[in-house]
């Protein structure tokens, strides 16, 4: 399916609460499809819902896109704020006999409903002021219908799903603007999407009735139509439809999760999406390959050991600067006292080691417990049974042989073995004691990569501590 306009994609949310992690998938199909052909990408707050929209929820909403590093073109479009130019092109096909005014009030509306059903008639209303003559029409409020087909078919062409037929007769004389004067959904979206240019509407496919009725708008004003494309929504694992009872729904979840947002968009992006057999990629890849024949049909499955396996692959390949950006706003997400200038310089020097087996941030601050600590260490239950009378006097004769070495790996580790030599242990069984000292824990990083980061004199004064 092609269109010879440069591309404009949009993200278009609905302000009543978070960034749903659906939505945050809907606006990274956008956003790459956009950015991947030099394209526009925008955003649009769907605030005509006064009672449910709040200035919150707007501010959650883009505090979730910029932490998944989703960047929209220009600012956001309020739908609230164009109310007079919906309104204007509801009276303009009033004008041109594509739409017409309806003065039927609710009760009839809902009379006439109960009459088919009981009569086992289709219940889509026929207003009987469709083909009334004008000059019959009473001075009353009223609202504005389409003048939908009555016959034929409406077709989507969709480039996920393929061409999808209505029959006409299912689809009935839609309201575009209601009698007290304020435009609905349908039209508003139409007019939205046309005034800001929108060449592709990518959105979840719950919507897909919605394009066969907003199609007969656009070709009721001879506007281009869009090029449509329904993505799938996202299930559990058990394959139904996601809810919080699969965990986490929300986006800011999984931030405060610590997942890294590169490895969101990754994971979310295979979340329907595929190219080939590649699991793992970066942004460049993922803009260069995202294209709408890649999504497929059936719903997308969530899966948090998938999402840690690409988590942990991210981490990894992150450069250290990189990562300590991403672990000062984990922080500042979660609330806790950014790190001292002493932290980050005990962490910086053990970065390597301990971004090559964290999968997630959390993790990876878990593992730096050691250098995130201050003296004196405080040893936990289980890595106390480490410290016994034999394993101080260890300690004692290995801080004095490392206390002159040259501080680097071979030869700490040539000494720590002798020590274990001579005491019929092997490795394993110093590194008990050490992790212990050093750390106050049975499960640390290797205990040298530990001494390398902490420096020579923060690493023998804790040995010196435990030291028998």
């Amino acid at each position: 399916m092609t269109d010879s306009r440069p591309v404009v994609t949009r993200f278009a949310p609905s302000p009543t609460g978070y960034l749903h992690i659906g939505g945050a998938r809907t606006a990274l199909f956008n956003w790459l499809y956009a950015r991947g052909r030099n394209g526009k990408f925008l955003l649009r707050i769907e605030d005509t819902d006064r009672a449910r929209s709040t200035p919150e929820a707007t501010e959650a909403i883009l505090q979730g896109l910029r932490w998944l590093g989703l960047d929209w073109d220009g600012e956001p479009v309020s739908q609230f704020a164009g109310l007079e130019r919906h309104a204007e092109v509801a009276r303009a096909m009033l004008e041109n006999g594509t739409a017409y005014k309806c003065f039927s009030t609710a009760e009839e509306i809902e009379a006439f409903r109960e009459k088919a059903k009981v009569e086992g008639r289709s219940t889509l209303f026929l207003s009987p002021w469709r083909d009334a003559d004008p000059a019959t029409l009473p001075d009353g409020p009223y609202a504005i219908r389409l003048k939908a087909p009555r016959s034929g078919e409406t077709v989507v062409r969709d480039a996920v799903q393929g061409d999808v037929t209505f029959g006409n007769e299912q689809l009935d004389d839609m309201v575009l603007l209601r009698s007290d004067g304020t435009p609905t959904y349908m039209l508003a979206v139409v007019v939205d999407d046309h005034d800001m240019g929108v060449t592709h509407v990518i959105r979840g496919d719950d919507h897909l009735t919605n394009a066969a009725r907003q199609i007969q708008i656009y070709q009721a004003m001879g506007w281009d139509i869009p090029v449509f494309a329904h993505i799938p929504l996202i299930h559990g694992v058990d394959g139904k439809k996601l809810s919080k009872r699969h965990g986490a729904v929300g986006l800011h979840e999984y931030a405060a999760m610590g997942y890294p947002a590169a490895a969101m968009r990754n994971y979310l992006a295979r979340l329907g999406w595929s190219h080939g057999d590649d699991e793992l990629f970066d942004d460049a890849q993922a803009r260069a390959w995202f294209d709408l024949d890649g999504i497929g049909k059936a719903p997308a499955r969530l899966d948090f050991k998938k999402l840690e396996h690409v988590s942990g692959w991210h981490v990894a390949r992150m450069s250290d600067a990189e990562l300590l950006d991403q672990i000062a706003a984990f922080r500042v997400t979660t609330g806790a006292e950014p790190l001292s200038e002493r932290q980050l310089a005990r962490l910086r020097p053990a970065l390597g080691a301990l971004k090559a087996k964290a999968k997630t941030l959390p993790a990876l601050l878990d593992q730096a417990h050691f250098a995130l600590i201050d003296r004196p260490v405080q040893v936990d239950e289980k890595a106390a049974t480490a410290l016994d009378t034999v394993s101080r006097g260890i300690l004692n004769e290995l801080t004095a042989i490392i206390q002159d070495a040259s501080w680097d790996r071979d030869e700490l580790e040539a000494a720590a073995k002798k020590v274990g030599e001579s005491h019929g242990l092997g490795l394993g069984k110093v590194a008990a004691p050490l992790r212990a000292a050093l750390a106050g824990r049975s499960s640390t990083p290797s205990v040298f990569d530990m001494m390398l980061a902490l420096g020579r004199d923060e690493a023998l004064a804790r040995l010196q501590d435990q030291a028998g």
